[in-house]
């Protein structure tokens, strides 16, 4: 896929609905129209829709989203919203800090999940327009005061995405507290590179670099330490089909659905390539690069058809694969995990970037195989 020509970058806004409480929705709409462009919700600071060529230079949108919005704020809450304070789970809603054990809002496994039952997903977030040399995008800021869904420490949170010619999406997180706090946060999208709505991403082509991972429990919390992906479907070091590695049958498929939901413990510090996403029919490559710990990925296992797609189409199960950058699920409770503590007067910070190519060849995906 050729650059766009960097002079045709451009980034609109426009309010497409309005909350209950007066609140308008912005969607903000990024990027090149001969290259990759971005749309950008304020309703959960949420990647709505991501338009990337094939290797024939066909576009289409390669995000899982709905188009109605109360569907957004139900079983879709997820799709392509940046979830906090705590992105994954934290066991039974506890979360103890300096010798007190903070009681968080839970759901209804009894566990804290993405941050709640009202976590950031759901918020609206202010944002703003951001134009650098060669990338554009949006800005977005959400206040949680203390003791938001039970976490202690009034915390500001900014999300910025930007977009460059080359077709990469750079997602930068920040975030300040004013009490002792823990501070996970990620972006939820679900990507399928056929096209949302196309079917399942199972003939979809993946490569992780990461030798261990975490088993889950029934209840998909860490079992504890981590385990070597070697001679298991969670060793992607080399790119596998995604359904041939399912249909391995290892015993951690199961609490997960049918599927992939569970953490990859990443080689390497610093920003850098963890993963990589091919679909072969069509040509599109995802690389994901990131400066986080941990890559949290659900093959969305339970989609039963409840969400309807901007296409049209009820997503079912696998119809999408979220590629979540993020510190471990549970590190609260688990000293020799990677810590997510944030102190006043620090900064946390962390960058994910989404960059698109095509393989520009012709095989089948048989010949990929």
């Amino acid at each position: 896929m050729p650059p766009a020509n960097p002079a045709r970058l451009r980034v609109t806004q426009a309010e497409v609905a309005v909350l209950p409480d007066g609140q308008p929705i912005t969607r903000w709409t990024f990027g090149a129209p001969d290259g990759v462009t971005a749309e950008v919700l304020s309703l959960g600071a949420r990647l709505e829709a991501l338009h990337a060529p094939d290797r024939d230079g066909q576009s289409a949108n390669v995000v899982l989203g709905s188009g109605q919005i109360d569907q957004l704020f139900g079983e879709g809450a997820y799709f392509g919203a940046t979830v906090g304070r705590y992105a994954n789970r934290i066991a039974g809603g506890v979360l103890p800090l300096e010798g007190t054990r903070h009681r968080l809002a839970t759901q209804s496994t009894g566990h804290t999940l993405h941050g709640g039952p009202d976590g950031f997903a759901t918020r609206p977030w202010e944002g703003e327009p951001v134009r650098e040399v060669g990338r554009v995008g949006v800005r977005l800021r959400l206040h949680s005061p203390d003791g938001d869904q039970g976490f202690p420490g009034a915390l500001t949170a900014e999300v910025t995405y930007l977009l460059d010619a080359q077709g990469e999406l750079t997602i930068d997180y920040r975030a300040t507290t004013e009490a002792l706090t823990v501070v996970n946060l990620t972006n939820h999208a679900y990507f399928n590179l056929a096209g949302e709505g196309s079917g399942t991403v199972l003939d979809h082509l993946l490569q992780v670099e990461a030798v261990g991972y975490l088993p889950v429990g029934e209840d998909l919390i860490p079992l504890g330490p981590v385990a070597p992906v070697a001679d298991s479907p969670f060793d992607l070091r080399q790119a596998q089909v995604i359904g041939d590695r399912f249909a391995l049958r290892h015993p951690q498929l199961g609490p997960a659905g049918g599927g992939y939901d569970h953490n990859w413990v990443l080689d390497g510090i610093g920003l850098r390539t963890v993963a990589v996403l091919e679909d072969p029919a069509g040509g599109r490559r995802l690389e994901c690069r990131t400066t986080e710990p941990g890559l949290q990925i659900y093959t969305g296992n339970l989609f039963e058809g409840s969400v309807t797609g901007r296409s049209g189409r009820p997503y079912r199960a696998h119809a999408g694969i979220a590629l979540e950058t993020q510190h471990f699920p549970d590190s609260p409770n688990r000293p020799d995990y990677p810590s997510t503590l944030l102190h006043p007067g620090q900064e946390y910070r962390s960058t994910t970037a989404y960059r698109f190519t095509t393989d520009r060849a012709t095989a089948s995906p048989q010949q990929h195989r």
